[in-house]
């Protein structure tokens, strides 16, 4: 067996209610000033309100950072550091969707003042140390809470990434109530964009692809395949909440350590140029994506193929790949996410535009299962167009 290295966060908490629990989680760790980081949308609707006033029962002091957008640029990154450091907070909270986890991760880093942000873009360029740092969670879909990943758009449109282990949060908290008020549209795409990380992080390519990424990821791939739909079908129904935060969790864990591949490098220019949601970006491109990969994933592919759709199992091998492909284009249909490119208001023309910023994505085009060049990355956007 090949040598490998697996990081994961240091504690997680889960369970319904679990939320309830952060003040005494802080206080036990002798927090006494956080600074929490949010977005709009979840402060406005109040989801934020029962979090701080648990925090400050317990004698913590709460700054509220509630300015993170989709697709976070630079500046908001680097208002949510100031804040922590005028604050003086001595721990960071992140509560909300990827963008919010993805923020405080780098507010928490960043606020320690010994790195600057364009300096530690790539991997293992960010050193630390960084303020104490709990994340929580309020979509099953990105898995951040347990990734050494944090996204950034620079520029008008490019995505790029920091990632180092000292992004690793010391807690995550998930409670699936949390999840419970998430809209049909919004459960389907970040859910397919957990299951894109399973399977991205199953047959990757990358030299640290390992036998625990893989076991966690066909474990994500057995919650959610059976959750997804009915998740989007009854928001309220609480096992298949439950069922689909712990898989997000668990493929969150899976490609942390076992890289994801040109799914992601595809789909990261449709939402910078186009702000097309993370999850329905993956969703547009990752059929086809697996037909390209099939070729030389074909086995990988067939062999978790019947974990997500049964049915599949009774199928040849040399055919369950393509099978694959179409069943999860299927499910996504079923789920009432766009098919195609020009469902989502992108033009034909854009199609080189997007090929050529795709292949700057070299950080995850290298742990694609088979090589992809530029002319491959048009072929695919036309095909999903």
């Amino acid at each position: 067996m090949p040598p490998f290295t697996f990081n994961t966060v240091g504690s997680i908490v889960f369970g319904e209610g679990a939320v309830s629990r952060i003040g005494a989680l802080a206080a036990g760790r002798n927090w006494r000033k956080t600074l929490l980081v949010t977005d709009p949308g979840l402060a406005r609707i109040g989801l934020v309100d029962a979090p701080v006033k648990a925090l400050e029962a317990t004698g913590v002091a709460v700054a509220v950072f509630s300015d993170v957008q989709a697709d976070p640029p630079e500046s908001v990154v680097l208002a949510a550091a100031e804040l922590a450091v005028s604050f003086g907070a001595d721990a960071v909270i992140g509560l909300g969707g990827g963008s919010s986890l993805d923020v405080a991760k780098l507010a928490a880093l960043l606020a320690g003042g010994q790195e600057k942000l364009k300096e530690i873009y790539g991997i293992g360029n960010a050193k630390g140390p960084r303020l104490p740092l709990m994340l929580v969670p309020t979509t099953a879909g990105t898995g951040s809470e347990v990734t050494p990943i944090s996204i950034v758009t620079t520029g008008a449109s490019e995505k790029m990434g920091v990632v180092s282990p000292v992004l690793l949060p010391d807690v995550a908290l998930l409670d699936p109530e949390l999840t419970f008020g998430l809209p049909a549209a919004v459960t389907a795409a970040t859910g397919i964009d957990a299951m894109v990380h399973a399977i991205e992080a199953h047959a990757s390519a990358g030299a640290n692809n390992n036998p625990v990424s893989q076991a966690l990821a066909r474990e994500a791939l057995r919650l959610m395949g059976g959750a997804l739909e009915r998740a989007v079908n009854d928001g309220s129904d609480r096992g298949a909440r439950a069922d689909m935060l712990l898989g997000s969790m668990l493929a969150g864990q899976a490609f942390a350590n076992s890289p994801v591949a040109a799914v992601h490098a595809l789909a990261y220019p449709i939402g910078g140029h186009f702000h097309v949601p993370h999850g329905l970006s993956n969703a547009l491109v990752l059929p086809h994506v697996l037909h390209f990969n099939a070729e030389k994933a074909g086995d990988l592919y067939a062999g978790i193929a019947p974990i997500v759709f049964p049915e599949l199992a009774d199928m040849a091998v040399e055919e369950r790949g393509f099978a694959f492909a179409e069943s999860l284009a299927q499910l996504s249909r079923r789920c009432g996410l766009q098919a195609r490119l020009r469902d989502v208001g992108i033009p034909e023309d854009a199609i080189d535009l997007l090929a050529s910023d795709a292949m700057k994505q070299t950080r995850l085009l290298v742990n694609n299962p088979r090589p992809l060049a530029l002319e491959d990355a048009r072929a695919i956007y036309r095909a999903a167009w």
